[in-house]
């Protein structure tokens, strides 16, 4: 079992990769066990901010590291909020305030032109000067509903509405993992990481 520190100190964030990584031989450990404090988010990429995340966690820590950055793209918005998801309504990153200024910035936009995706970036280094991080990438689209509907999820699930009419926040747990930004950006990790220790072990 490896330990592997994730370098976010979101709780939504944390059950989601705990739930998604508890077959996968990895011990995670929040940075926050750590008491290390989050970079400041000041790349216009969510793969900078990603990867400037993870460089820290690791060298604070001496672990590798797993980080992402993800966010809403709405598209009637330019692709708002974009990198700023997390502080749309200001700095203190609030759910509620942030899905209501989203509502307010779509007032009067109708349903057919209110699509979104859902757009996570993962990074895993092996330690803080990795030269050869591993990158994957996972979108989910959507669009912004009228209203926040459902208890689950964290962030702006209750206004990420599906083809099928439910939010993301009305989904089980388990079918969102599978589902989800963050979710096919996992797998596609996880998959990365089994193919670098299989070559390993041939080696």
């Amino acid at each position: 079992m490896s330990r592997v520190v994730l370098a976010s100190g979101n709780a939504g964030k944390l059950r989601e990769f705990a739930d998604m990584l508890a077959d996968a031989g990895i011990e995670l450990v929040p940075q926050s066990d750590f008491a290390i404090s989050q970079p400041p988010e000041t790349a216009v990429t969510f793969i900078e901010n990603a990867l400037a995340k993870a460089r820290h966690a690791a060298r604070e820590t001496g672990l590798a590291a797993i980080a992402d950055d993800s966010g809403l793209e709405v598209d009637a918005l330019g692709g708002a909020p974009g990198v700023h998801s997390a502080r749309f309504a200001g700095a203190h990153g609030d759910d509620r305030e942030n899905n209501a200024r989203l509502l307010g910035e779509l007032d009067g936009v109708p349903a057919e032109r209110r699509t979104a995706r859902y757009r996570a970036v993962l990074i895993h280094l092996r330690s803080a000067d990795d030269p050869a991080p591993i990158v994957a990438e996972g979108t989910w689209e959507g669009r912004i509903a009228a209203g926040p509907r459902g208890d689950g999820g964290f962030g702006y699930d209750p206004l990420f509405e599906l083809p099928d009419g439910r939010t993301a926040a009305e989904l089980p747990t388990e079918e969102k993992n599978l589902l989800s930004h963050r979710g096919k950006a996992l797998a596609e990790l996880r998959r990365r990481l089994d193919a670098l220790h299989d070559r390993a072990g041939r080696g």
